[in-house]
């Protein structure tokens, strides 16, 4: 397996030393679902990019604190990027941020959520593209932290899973590409750091709820399989 990473952001300095960026933490969890093989982290805000994508297996497109629709000249060049991959055929995963900008890559509308920030642990039913693509019971619980939504699925994407706060949280386009809203390589510190950042932002109340969910537990390491065979090209076992 080759994968290319597209790092769309940079870690706060007081927790790099730990994670070391959003590509790392992507590579550990790939490999800790399994995945052996290349692994090369590009930064787009700093206008990184490989020479060619032609000997990739896929693109991962992380999370990144910009918005998808944003008109900043590197989100602008990723934008032209991710289409050109498309049009190629190229496999694309993309989390968050990445889930955001393909889908309006594909022609659907991205935007700031009217119901606010989607934080700590959430809860989503996962729907499936078919039977070997369930996760074991209907319900899969994942890491957030967005202010921003898919509003209208892809056109020729099947929706993969969904909740009332987030009707669009996963979908897959065939066998080219896997998209999902919250984030499989967060662990419970990372987001409670995140949580700390925002609390502000978020209001008491929330915060507090958000923070409690953190020991509940989350299925990022099981949703990492599902992306490891859909890179592979595989069913999820």
């Amino acid at each position: 397996m080759k994968v290319c990473i597209l790092e769309n952001d940079t870690l706060d300095p007081a927790v790099e030393p730990l994670y070391q960026g959003y590509g790392a933490m992507f590579e550990r969890l790939l490999r800790s679902a399994g995945a052996s093989g290349q692994f090369d982290h590009f930064n787009t805000m700093r206008g990184e990019y490989p020479t060619s994508f032609d000997d990739y297996d896929a693109v991962l497109l992380t999370g990144s604190r910009a918005d998808a629709f944003s008109q900043e000249p590197w989100v602008l060049a990723l934008r032209q990027k991710v289409m050109q991959l498309l049009d190629q055929g190229k496999k694309l995963v993309g989390v968050c941020f990445g889930h955001q900008l393909i889908a309006l890559c594909l022609g659907a509308r991205v935007g700031r959520a009217p119901q606010g920030w989607g934080a700590g642990r959430m809860r989503y039913q996962w729907l499936g593209q078919d039977p070997s693509q369930a996760m074991p019971g209907s319900e899969v619980a994942l890491l957030a932290s967005h202010q921003d939504q898919v509003f209208d699925l892809p056109e020729g994407a099947t929706l993969l899973a969904t909740s009332d706060f987030c009707p669009i949280a996963a979908y897959i386009v065939r066998d080219q590409v896997f998209c999902v809203q919250p984030h499989p390589e967060f662990v419970p510190a990372y987001s409670a750091f995140l949580l700390d950042k925002r609390r502000s932002l978020l209001g008491e109340e929330s915060y507090c709820a958000a923070t409690q969910s953190l020991a509940l537990g989350h299925d990022g390491p099981e949703l990492a399989r599902r992306m490891v065979a859909f890179i592979e090209g595989r069913p999820a076992a």
